[in-house]
């Protein structure tokens, strides 16, 4: 099995390293294509107005200047055209990817467009709780529970178009209380804000910024279990149209058109 690596930490991120030691208990043939930089935030977002440029870091492993989802482009349309990865795996992000997450997550975005590019696709990322640094988490958790997971998950046939994004809590691993599969979550409302600050010369400058705590959370979401200690597996679906609204406008529109 060839997979192919990612994530928007960056190609010196803790998480990739410990992604790469977990693919290597999956698969001797596993190829390393993450941006260079931190692309934190960046979403399903392309470099279409410059030029992509690529470092080999060693033998299966090369950074690309630019996004997540340019970096599987890259890895399956260049690096890898003479035979396609059967598996791609983004991350494992700094933080949590859950509720609204998916859609601002450069993580997601990895997995989103292996799943388009026809290869099955997994996001991981391990949260980390409101008195831990970002600095310190418990990667040790990936470590021990994802390659069991990940073979589980790819014993069953998923549907295409699809995508599984993984949560590991914030817990020790023989701390975590086993796996459940969530929906997405909702997060309370206005917990992003605008830090205003001044520089040196007094002129204003800004920061987007979290407020740091946990939202009501609903049973069977993503965010209720990983508060609870369990690791949140959620299948995601590229086709972003509502059904229900999608029936009530054609009837609403049809009968205003008759």
């Amino acid at each position: 099995m060839r997979i192919l690596l990612t994530n928007d930490d960056g190609i010196d991120s803790p998480g990739l390293h410990a992604l790469r030691e977990i693919a290597g208990q999956l698969s001797s043939d596993v190829w390393v294509v993450a941006p260079e930089t931190n692309q934190s935030g960046a979403s399903h977002s392309l470099s279409l107005h410059e030029p992509l440029r690529m470092r080999q870091i060693d033998e299966r492993a090369f950074a690309v200047r630019g996004t997540p989802t340019d970096s599987v482009i890259m890895g399956v349309r260049h690096i890898l055209k003479d035979k396609t990865p059967d598996l791609v795996l983004s991350g494992i992000n700094r933080g949590a990817n859950m509720a609204e997450d998916v859609t601002y997550s450069g993580t997601i975005a990895g997995a989103f467009e292996g799943t388009i590019l026809g290869i099955r696709s997994m996001a991981l990322s391990q949260a980390y709780g409101i008195e831990r640094n970002a600095k310190s988490l418990r990667w040790e958790t990936g470590l021990k529970h994802a390659p069991g997971l990940i073979r589980k998950l790819l014993a069953i046939q998923w549907p295409p178009f699809s995508a599984i994004n993984i949560n590991f809590p914030d817990r020790d691993p023989d701390k975590v209380e086993g796996t459940v599969v969530t929906a997405q979550g909702r997060r309370d409302p206005g917990l992003l804000h605008i830090d205003e600050r001044q520089d040196t010369w007094g002129n204003p400058y800004y920061w987007l910024a979290f407020e740091r705590r946990r939202s009501a959370a609903k049973e069977g979401t993503d965010l209720w279990a990983v508060y609870s200690g369990y690791i949140s597996v959620t299948p995601l679906f590229l086709d972003l149209t509502h059904q229900g609204m999608r029936e009530m406008l054609a009837k609403s529109l049809n009968k205003a058109l008759k």
